[in-house]
């Protein structure tokens, strides 16, 4: 199908905004004027992630961009114990813009990911990057109706930073602090009508986020720790539930929650979907044990639900990040 046809689809779908699709189209053009263009394979877990980039970088922004793929893999493939599809294909357009700046990923046709990186990024700029584990995670969660974007983007925020923590490449500090500092704006506003009618970008991103905490919360306090979010978030996955596909988020939901064993993301659905309903997270922090003194997040280890703040975040045992295997080879 050609690109055209597919952003066309996905409008009629709901998938995307006329915008987004223009946006697609452009980012398409781009690629295809760009003539040459450099084509390397990532293997992990079984999975192939096929690279296009364009025009044809360096080879010192080649490495950093392929390094940073294989970073982002494995982090998520980490987190769900398998790359979330058996393949992806991942456009990656160079500019005069600064870093990893833009993203975006679909699953008509096969799963996408588009990703625009400034050709003067450097080293120090990709371990920054957090929009390519980002875009990696919306692979993992069925498509859903527009009203429900929220879940896709809030989860997207919630699990990258925990990913990425799990996987080594953030500390547990960083991830809660940033949490601490950002979860707030997912809080409802005046004139609040729950998270399936109130699309701002506050609700939509940091909304879903927020709702994701609570559930990994509440799922781990039922298990006495032993489940969290990610046993979910695995059970969609085996029951072959990931971006190429169309489910209702009722579905996915219900498939959530019998594999975690216990009735939370449903409840939370319902308490949330149509009313402004809030949690107090001040309360949330301090039973967590997360505070931020001087300027420093500070953990305390005697809090009711330190285990719970811990087991979130906890690295994966020496050895248990997956190997990547790499291919480069020239493509016009």
């Amino acid at each position: 199908m050609e690109m055209i046809q597919l952003a066309r689809y996905a409008v009629t779908r709901g998938h995307i905004t006329r915008f987004q699709a223009l946006l697609l189209l452009v980012w398409a053009g781009l690629i295809s004027a760009a003539g040459a263009q450099d084509h390397a394979q990532i293997k992990i877990k079984g999975a192939t992630i096929d690279v296009n980039m364009a025009p044809t970088p360096s080879k010192e922004l080649r490495d950093l961009v392929l390094n940073r793929l294989e970073t982002a893999a494995q982090a998520v493939a980490v987190y769900y114990e398998q790359y979330p599809v058996p393949q992806v294909t991942i456009d990656v357009t160079f500019d005069e813009q600064e870093g990893v700046h833009s993203g975006r990923a679909a699953g008509w046709d096969g799963a996408h990911i588009w990703v625009a990186i400034g050709n003067s990024t450097t080293a120090a700029d990709f371990a920054d990057d957090w929009i390519t584990t980002h875009e990696m995670v919306h692979l993992a969660f069925p498509s859903v109706p527009r009203s429900h974007h929220w879940i896709e983007e809030g989860l997207a925020t919630y699990v990258e930073p925990i990913a990425r923590a799990r996987a080594g490449e953030l500390t547990p500090e960083k991830v809660w602090g940033d949490m601490f500092d950002s979860m707030g704006q997912g809080l409802p506003k005046a004139g609040d009508r729950g998270l399936d009618f109130t699309h701002t970008w506050g609700r939509t991103y940091w909304g879903g986020a927020l709702y994701c905490l609570q559930a990994d919360v509440e799922i781990r306090k039922e298990t006495e720790n032993r489940r969290g979010l990610e046993d979910a978030m695995r059970g969609i996955l085996k029951s072959g539930g990931n971006i190429e596909v169309e489910w209702p988020l009722e579905r996915a939901l219900q498939v959530a929650d019998q594999a975690a064993g216990v009735a939370v993301l449903e409840e939370l659905y319902n308490k949330l979907r149509a009313a402004p309903a809030a949690p107090d997270l001040d309360q949330l922090w301090r039973d967590l044990g997360v505070s931020r003194q001087d300027g420093k997040i500070v953990f305390d280890d005697t809090a009711p639900l330190a285990a719970v703040r811990r087991a979130i975040t906890a690295p994966v045992p020496h050895g248990a990040v997956p190997r990547t295997e790499l291919s480069i080879s020239p493509k016009s």
